[in-house]
């Protein structure tokens, strides 16, 4: 597959056997060697716009927290329904987790990424006009939060998938780390930017303002990044419901039984918990406790802190990596080499 005239394409070139094996025969992102020199603009470009896609993704579901407390004035909403509306964005939220990953293995992590984009960033942006569309505000609202979970749970596996397909371990989690960074970039400029808005043109606004980003993002990435075959060919794929290939299955028995795992899950629960809490309850506790205090504020410097500690993990863990603190396959690799020296499942030993 070649980029078109004009425009970056992101693709994979399958391994193919070698006589006298080099160290590391990696996927690329143009089909060439990925230490060539072409293929750094196309990894940056997509770095970058992954990085804003995060950030577009914290815009638009930070856009109800900020909001909320005008909302619930107008519609009169008490502190248990406004919870209510806050809560039900992870109802939807954590039933697609699994689903993301799956069709980012499948049809490619980016394609998964842009049509839910298309979809939440849509959403978010009528925001405003399905609040009003009917007296059942807390239903309409209820609803929506529940499609935007459902839309958004998707963006992380998704992410994660492609990641680990196109990066080289030893940069693999400094890479996630910036795109990772895009949470607190997102939060932190709904935060100031929103208050902003929030206070001149109304909570409206912040709607209209993050979703209409977000479909500016969705056609930059459609026009100059994807193109149209490659969303007909993955859609393609889904309609007919082909099966995962023998070799990407998972041995979930086997995976489930690494402490390393369980590890991974506890402090992504810890994690989860403290951070949604803040980012949902935060705005509707200063107001309260302070009414006096500049919603910029508390608004944006928690998460103005976040961006260097996300930065340092990365560079930490693929530092850790690199020293070879922990056991694995060799450093360096991706999941598409280390399935080509052991002829076997992705997941070789799964010495974790």
């Amino acid at each position: 597959m070649f980029p078109r005239p004009g425009a970056l394409s992101w693709t994979v070139r399958r391994h193919t056997p070698r006589q006298v094996g080099p160290p590391c025969v990696c996927m690329t992102l143009t089909g060439r060697r990925r230490d060539s020199q072409e293929a750094r603009p196309e990894c940056q470009a997509w770095t970058g716009t992954l990085l804003l896609g995060t950030c577009l993704l914290y815009c638009a579901r930070s856009s109800m927290p900020i909001c909320t407390v005008s909302m619930s004035q107008d519609f009169g909403w008490n502190k248990k329904e406004a919870g209510i509306v806050l809560s039900s964005f992870f109802w939807g939220y954590c039933l697609t987790q699994v689903v993301g990953g799956h069709l980012g293995d499948r049809i490619g992590g980016e394609k998964v990424i842009l049509l839910s984009a298309s979809a939440w960033g849509s959403i978010t942006a009528i925001t405003p006009l399905l609040a009003h569309l009917s007296s059942a505000h807390l239903a309409l609202m209820t609803s929506s939060r529940i499609l935007m979970g459902l839309l958004q749970g998707v963006y992380f596996p998704a992410l994660t998938s492609l990641l680990s397909q196109k990066v080289r371990e030893s940069e693999r989690a400094f890479t996630y780390s910036i795109v990772g960074a895009g949470s607190q970039f997102g939060t932190l400029l709904t935060g100031a930017v929103g208050s902003l808005l929030l206070e001149w043109y109304g909570w409206q606004s912040i709607f209209y303002f993050s979703g209409g980003l977000t479909l500016l993002w969705v056609w930059y990435v459609y026009r100059y990044l994807l193109s149209e075959k490659d969303l007909i060919l993955a859609l393609g794929v889904l309609a007919q419901g082909r099966p995962v290939s023998r070799h990407s299955r998972v041995p979930w028995r086997r995976l489930f039984r690494k402490p390393a795992v369980w590890a991974a899950i506890v402090s992504q629960l810890s994690a989860a918990c403290s951070f949604f809490v803040l980012l949902s309850w935060l705005p509707t506790f200063f107001k309260e406790t302070f009414p006096d205090a500049k919603g910029w504020i508390f608004n944006v410097v928690p998460w103005l802190v976040a961006i260097p500690a996300s930065l340092f993990s990365g560079f930490l863990s693929d530092h850790l990596i690199n020293q070879a603190i922990r056991d694995g396959t060799p450093s360096g690799c991706c999941l598409g080499c280390q399935h080509e020296r052991a002829n076997e499942s992705p997941f070789p030993g799964l010495r974790l």
